[in-house]
């Protein structure tokens, strides 16, 4: 017995020793990580503390010196190329523009020579569905000029990091071709994270679809019944925009606003434009009697395919626009023939086209993702190939400098000049030539893209 309760005695000692160890190593450890927390606890606080300087070029920072073998400024009027060129940043704006020679460099500016590299503005896209999500089109009414994609906006999203990659550095996000009138487009560039960065103008455009898609809609209205309400609508929009101005101008009461026709003030106040859905013959003739000559507002054709360019010289004495694509040639094809009763002999360049009537302002789009917006400058390549003059660089232009000045937005994108945002592409040749790249992308003084610090993805 006295055995047995000496053994028992042990063990209960033992376990209360054993007990006491693991509750001061727990103790421990616990100190320990409590320690441990606090350090780094510490130590994020100051990272989140620390603020990096802006880098040269940025705002806020030191200037930025670009030197480069060849510079398209491609101004809408003057010289065109800078051959040996420096062009210089401050504050993510264009300060100058010139050759070496007469250019100085400031004491004090971060200067990268580029060597046998080019420079051009930055790409731009005026028809394109890829700033967002998708859901941009409302099918309720077959007018709509109260919807606004840019609740859609995803500010660089994927597809945008392609365009930015390929040197499209703004697009025109809007509304699909379902309605008639399918909303308010917004004007967006495609390297920033954050959408008040990237906003460029909000309403971009008013989006309207002649025919070719909203003969789907409800009652699958023909061309005279949406001639009609789109003629109705902007009617009753013109007379709103009349009221707010007859108010600002201290003639007239404080009007009700009606938040659909919010972008007619803008419309006819010339701060916007109507970008068009509208291709073969009779669509584009009614886009230039009926929006332009009749409601004088300023509206581009945007597609403007399939005989289209027949209305031409129309085009050109009421000094529009043609934004050209996704379709660059007119193949004559059972299907539009019927359709559209063009029927070339031949398979014809669509910007050519244009340029024989006369046309001198001539861009081009994707409507991505019909066509990827990467693809863009494929888009100028194809109007060339099919017998566009490019003599005086006129594919660079339809990218840059002509739609700059189509969307009202030629003071601050489109051209190398100062003054200009420095939306600027390094590329590693003639831009015409598809076997050159973009290399590095600066957008408003801040490197957004470079193929060599990251993957060069396209």
């Amino acid at each position: 017995m006295v055995r047995f309760s000496l053994r028992r005695a042990l063990c209960l000692v033992c376990a209360f020793a054993l007990g006491a160890l693991t509750l001061g190593t727990l103790t421990l450890a616990g100190l320990a990580s409590s320690a441990a927390a606090q350090e780094l606890q510490g130590a994020n606080t100051v990272i989140v503390r620390g603020k990096l300087p802006p880098k040269a070029g940025e705002k806020g920072g030191p200037g930025l010196a670009l030197k480069a073998a060849k510079i398209l400024a491609v101004p809408l009027e003057g010289a065109q190329v800078i051959d040996n060129g420096v062009l210089l940043v401050r504050d993510g704006k264009i300060q100058a523009i010139g050759s070496a020679r007469t250019t100085p460099i400031p004491a004090g500016y971060e200067v990268i020579d580029l060597g046998a590299k080019w420079l051009m503005p930055g790409m731009i896209d005026l028809h394109s569905h890829i700033g967002g999500t998708f859901d941009i089109n409302d099918m309720v009414y077959l007018a709509n000029p109260g919807l606004r994609v840019s609740t859609a906006v995803i500010p660089r999203n994927e597809a945008m990091k392609l365009a930015l990659a390929s040197g499209v550095t703004s697009v025109l996000f809007i509304p699909g071709s379902g309605v008639n009138m399918g909303g308010q487009g917004v004007l967006i560039k495609t390297g920033h994270e954050r959408y008040e960065d990237a906003l460029i103008r909000q309403p971009g455009s008013l989006k309207v679809a002649q025919a070719g898609n909203p003969e789907r809609w409800v009652i699958n209205p023909g061309r005279s019944f949406m001639n009609w309400n789109l003629r109705n609508t902007l009617q009753r929009g013109r007379e709103y925009a009349k009221k707010w101005r007859l108010f600002e101008e201290g003639k007239g009461p404080r009007p009700e606003r009606n938040i659909d026709f919010d972008v007619f003030p803008e419309l006819f106040g010339k701060r916007t434009q109507i970008s068009t859905h509208t291709q073969m013959f009779q669509v584009v003739l009614m886009t230039v009697t009926m929006l332009r000559k009749e409601f004088g507002l300023d509206v581009y054709i945007d597609h403007g395919e399939m005989a289209g360019y027949r209305t031409g010289e129309l085009v050109k004495d009421t000094g529009m626009q043609a934004i050209l694509g996704p379709r660059a040639v007119e193949v004559p094809t059972a299907q539009f023939i019927q359709w559209t009763g063009s029927n070339p002999e031949a398979m014809l360049g669509i910007g050519a086209e244009y340029q024989k009537r006369g046309v001198k302002m001539i861009g081009f789009n994707t409507d991505a993702p019909v066509i990827p917006a990467e693809e863009l400058q494929l888009q100028a390549g194809m109007g060339g190939r099919y017998g566009m003059d490019f003599s005086n660089l006129e594919g660079v232009r339809g990218l840059t400098v002509v739609p700059a000045v189509t969307a009202g937005i030629n003071h601050r994108v489109g051209s190398l000049e100062p003054g200009r945002d420095a939306d600027i592409l390094v590329i590693s040749g003639d831009p015409a030539d598809p076997r050159r790249w973009v290399e590095r992308v600066l957008m408003d003084g801040k490197w957004v893209y470079d193929s060599k610090n990251e993957r060069r993805i396209w």
